[in-house]
């Protein structure tokens, strides 16, 4: 069987290269990457990249502190209806869902809301789609034990979020991907979530400390942070700052990666895919010693 042609908007992007890389390894032996021109200034050349395509992947960054770009997909929707070929269209998601956040802290709600205007104009559309909520990118969250601002674990002192007992889920990028394109060819996950939650990585950041602890032999003195404390500190901050601390205050305060269960709408990606073995925190956090 063939497997689908995927386009990846983004591909040179901090997820969409692994996405691309993914794409490869699950591939037929003979399949090839190869550039396609197209502009989201000429609507004409994204009406001809996408015809060339089976399914459509976007990963165009939904972050402040880099280029805040989720609208711009509405161009892609229209390319996408206009060329009427596209089996499968996963637009840039990868984070929480947004279809929980309404009640998120401005300014960092803008991102959850421009991804629900994306989605109301794929399914207004009738775009076949898989949305993708991917948790916590293990490169922001887990080197840094979660920690704003670095990306390193920390060498004497832990900030502990509340009681440090919250539950996240945490992904390492290239399981993200892999997860990713199996979704593309797969009926189950057509007009569903999908969501990454495999046991072995929900957990709390007392758990996150406590493993790098014991893998670098050295206990890290504990100051705790309250919520309160933790909108406070936002106030001095810059427009990007707080949109970020606010998502983080909803994954660290509120656990809105784990407080829900999952509906009929979604999937559980560890439960479609057990053939995958992903990256567990404690391998993870091995590079950093």
């Amino acid at each position: 069987m063939g497997k689908s042609k995927v386009l990846v908007v983004g591909a040179t992007g901090y997820i969409g290269k692994r996405i691309v890389k993914a794409s490869l390894d699950q591939g037929p032996y003979n399949l090839r990457a190869r550039l396609v021109e197209g502009s989201f200034s000429d609507q004409k050349s994204l009406v001809e990249a996408v015809k060339k395509v089976d399914v459509v992947i976007c990963t165009l960054s939904g972050v402040h502190f880099k280029s805040h770009s989720i609208l711009m997909q509405l161009k892609l929707v229209d390319a996408i209806k206009e060329a009427g070929n596209v089996k499968r269209f996963l637009p840039s998601e990868f984070g929480m869902d947004p279809a929980r956040m309404g009640h998120a802290l401005a300014p960092g709600r803008e991102t959850f809301d421009q991804k629900m205007i994306v989605r109301k104009a794929i399914e207004e559309a009738k775009i076949p789609f898989t949305y993708v909520t991917a948790s916590c990118f293990a490169g922001y969250f887990v080197g840094n034990l979660s920690q704003l601002e670095t990306l390193t674990p920390p060498k004497d002192k832990i900030c502990l979020y509340g009681d440090g007992n919250v539950k996240a889920v945490y992904m390492d990028e290239d399981d993200i991907a892999t997860f990713t394109i199996k979704t593309i060819d797969d009926p189950r996950t057509l007009n569903k979530t999908l969501y990454m939650r495999p046991p072995e990585n929900i957990l709390s950041q007392r758990k996150l400390v406590e493993i790098w602890e014991k893998l670098s032999g050295k206990e890290l003195e504990k100051i705790t942070i309250s919520g309160e404390e933790f909108l406070a500190s936002m106030e001095d901050k810059d427009y990007a700052a707080k949109g970020g601390m606010g998502h983080f205050y909803h994954i660290s305060y509120e656990g809105s990666l784990t407080n829900f269960e999952i509906g009929e709408d979604g999937e559980e990606a560890s439960n479609l895919y057990p053939e995958v073995i992903c990256t567990r925190m404690d391998e993870y956090l091995k590079i950093f010693l």
